[in-house]
């Protein structure tokens, strides 16, 4: 029988080995926005679909946002996610190193 295991204690139980610790800061940042977006989502009980309907863009162009993978994402399609998820951007720049 395979055990089970929660996301949050074995993330706790990796963040121990500092070199898994500085990996996972170093692109804490990056997955910020994704991990807003799909909580923002998943509390508006929305499906990545119906996300996407509302907006008018797919399914996949969804997914492909809460993966982190945002390379080419446009500040007026964020400006769409948000306002269909009752949110408002925020948008800043951060020094490098800081």
């Amino acid at each position: 029988m395979i055990k089970a295991t929660r996301y949050e204690d074995f993330l706790k139980q990796q963040l121990k080995n500092p070199k898994f610790r500085r990996e996972y800061e170093a692109l804490e940042g990056e997955f910020a926005l994704a991990k807003e977006i799909i909580e923002l989502r998943i509390k508006k009980k929305l499906t990545q679909k119906q996300l996407a309907q509302q907006i008018g863009t797919s399914q996949p162009a969804i997914a492909r946002i809460e993966s982190g993978s945002y390379r080419n994402v446009s500040l007026s399609f964020l400006r769409r996610v948000a306002d269909a998820l009752g949110a408002v951007p925020e948008i800043h720049l951060k020094r490098k190193g800081a």
